[in-house]
């Protein structure tokens, strides 16, 4: 049994290390025009600021195995959280575009890292409650995100975007600190050896294809939806402000999956509903971006800030205690981010060919009903066949 210290510390511990897994990217869209206007980056290479270290977050999410046998589960996610403050250094400290592609690359890879070992700890350490656990713990990634994309173009209006990209290394030392004195008590999960069962499960593949289309929908949306207004008038603390709006709607959405997700053993009518409000939201920005944007933001917000978790939550149901349940997580993360990579970068090619990111919303609405498809078959009681 947990001490009575350790059911405060180690939640506090997620949250608070969830916290610093999306400044890195959401910092950037808000203040994207900028870093355009002073590097000379165009809307293709924007794009990789974020659609590459989804991609790398994917790629090192499919080999954390070695690291965790040489670091551990406590090493390994301290080694993430370095990365990740390194990252937003050097971005403040060198502020170039060279820099900004080399620190999302390694940015990505700390996010990756702590995102491969730190479901497997949870579920490890909470037992039956891992569910709403592991909702507390989406609840700070996007929370993290809503602070960064709200304060990064008031702190570059004063200090400019180095520093807008930068101060995020602060809340990462804070973090690497308390999980350093909060895990000491940790024990690793044990490992699991049957990757190759995973990989040939169709249920895994449809768990990936439905965990990377959702994180699809939020990296779009992280990536583009701040220059799509700022192109349609907005200035640019208006812009953050409504991203910041949407990942204010994915932290209620995210903590009422962690309150409520214990009602509903099956997890396929709460994923039906986050879908339906997504592909409202995305609707009402291809039809009418300025008369409903509010509503547009808080709807997809409200879906995005759902599926995170349910996706997560769905994919460990199907593990056979903690060691599988993180092995089909990493197997789902990485192939999913590689996935979710394509959309912010498809989005780029279409605003540099078309001057215009209305299609990219009408083709994530489509993928929302392929998302549908996928969640009608995620039944209880079915496992890895």
């Amino acid at each position: 049994m947990p001490r009575p210290a350790d059911r405060i510390l180690f939640p506090a511990t997620i949250l608070l290390v969830g916290l610093n897994l999306r400044p890195a990217l959401a910092a950037i869209g808000p203040v994207l025009d900028r870093i355009q206007a002073a590097t000379g980056l165009g809307d293709t290479g924007a794009s990789l600021l974020t659609s590459l270290p989804v991609l790398l977050m994917g790629l090192c999410l499919l080999g954390t195995r070695g690291l965790k046998a040489r670091l551990g589960s406590r090493g390994g996610i301290a080694l993430g959280l370095s990365c990740v403050a390194a990252a937003c250094l050097g971005r403040w400290l060198w502020p170039a575009a060279p820099s900004l592609i080399l620190t999302a690359m390694l940015g990505g890879v700390g996010i990756a890292v702590v995102q491969a070992l730190l479901p497997a700890v949870i579920r490890h350490r909470a037992g039956a409650g891992a569910a709403s656990l592991m909702g507390l713990y989406s609840t700070g990634v996007m929370g993290g995100a809503a602070i960064a994309s709200f304060a990064s173009p008031r702190i570059a209006a004063v200090q400019g975007w180095p520093a807008a990209l930068g101060v995020w290394i602060l809340p990462a030392i804070v973090g690497l600190a308390v999980w350093g004195a909060t895990a000491k008590a940790a024990d690793d999960p044990p490992s699991a050896a049957a990757d190759g069962d995973v990989w040939r499960s169709a249920k895994v593949w449809r768990l990936l294809a439905f965990f990377g289309l959702g994180t699809g929908a939020y990296t779009l949306v992280l990536a583009w939806l701040p220059p799509f207004y700022t192109q349609l008038g907005w200035d640019a603390s208006a812009a953050g402000a409504l991203l910041a709006g949407v990942t204010l709607a994915e932290v209620a959405a995210g903590t009422a999956v962690s309150l409520c997700i214990g009602r509903f053993p099956d997890r396929c009518p709460l994923l039906l509903a986050a879908i339906g409000a997504l592909l409202v939201g995305l609707v009402c920005l291809g039809l009418s971006p300025l008369v409903l944007a509010w509503p547009a933001a808080l709807l997809a917000g409200l879906g995005i800030g759902a599926l995170f978790p349910l996706s997560l939550i769905v994919a460990m149901d199907h593990g056979d205690g903690p060691a599988e349940a993180g092995l089909i997580v990493g197997v789902v993360q990485g192939g999913g981010y590689v996935l979710a990579a394509l959309l912010p970068f498809a989005a780029g090619v279409l605003r540099q060919q078309l001057s215009d990111l209305s299609p990219a919303w009408w083709l994530m609405a489509g993928l929302c009903l392929v998302m549908a498809l996928i969640a009608a078959r995620l039944r209880p009681g079915l496992r890895l066949s």
